[in-house]
């Protein structure tokens, strides 16, 4: 299972929310850079770079950020947040993303998603699976839906994805542990319904200590993005690399 520590941005400084409740902005580091070498001199080979920013505003604007990690650094990023047109998601590949992660666009606008997906390829779009109660939420989680995380998941493994981050935030920086029983659901349906179908579903939201990877990596996450747990020290650098080298 991937490790994948996340560095989310507002005004170009690494921060963490509570459920994305942008009231609740907590700045750890003034330099993502630093954050990100960090990371990597631990061993972590992958990055979920979000820029929350972007997310408001519905146009990416911290690609600046993006580019700076993208060349100090060999991290492979996936980059998300305000991503809702080509240009867009030119200037996030331009800037040096190996994938992007697309949420709201795949729910507003289903046919230019789906033709990312074709245009690019599955290895480099992302599906955002964002949810809460099991209903997917938009445009950095300030909008709800009445879409099902499931059948959603569904119709975009039909037209082609296979990497898919499902957050659920109810447990985004609250660290009381990720959503297990939600992942399990979603792993068992796609198996038991989709078999022919690959899914890569990285879990997303609540990760607290090591135990919680091992389960997550037990259940069948290809990955496990960690945030406010690195942050606040519940997970220490020094154990999430001797998991990677465990897990390797």
């Amino acid at each position: 299972m991937r490790i994948i520590p996340a560095i989310d941005i507002i005004e170009g400084k690494c921060v963490r929310l509570k459920k994305g409740d942008y009231s609740t902005k907590k700045v750890y580091n003034e330099n993502p850079l630093e954050v990100a070498k960090q990371f990597e001199d631990s061993g972590v080979e992958y990055l979920h770079l979000v820029d929350l920013d972007g997310a408001k505003a519905k146009h990416i604007i911290n690609y600046k950020v993006l580019e700076m990690i993208a060349s100090k650094t060999n991290l492979k990023i996936d980059f998300g947040g305000g991503l809702k047109s080509d240009e867009d998601l030119q200037i996030a590949f331009n800037s040096g993303a190996k994938q992007v992660t697309g949420g709201s666009i795949a729910v507003k606008h289903e046919d230019t998603f789906k033709n990312w997906i074709s245009r690019y390829g599955a290895q480099k779009i992302i599906l955002g699976a964002d949810c809460n109660k099991q209903k997917i939420a938009i445009s950095g989680w300030t909008e709800k839906s009445n879409i099902n995380v499931i059948p959603f998941i569904k119709k975009y493994l039909e037209a082609g994805i296979t990497y898919v981050i499902c957050t659920d935030i109810s447990k985004d920086g609250m660290l009381e542990g990720a959503s297990e029983e939600l992942y399990k659901r979603i792993i068992k349906y796609c198996q038991t319904n989709l078999n022919t179908l690959s899914l890569n579903l990285i879990a997303s939201g609540g990760v607290t200590k090591i135990e919680d990877l091992q389960n997550l990596k037990s259940i069948g996450c290809e990955g496990a993005i960690i945030g406010k747990a690195i942050y606040e020290n519940k997970i220490s650098l020094r154990e999430l690399e001797n998991f990677i080298i465990n897990a390797n």
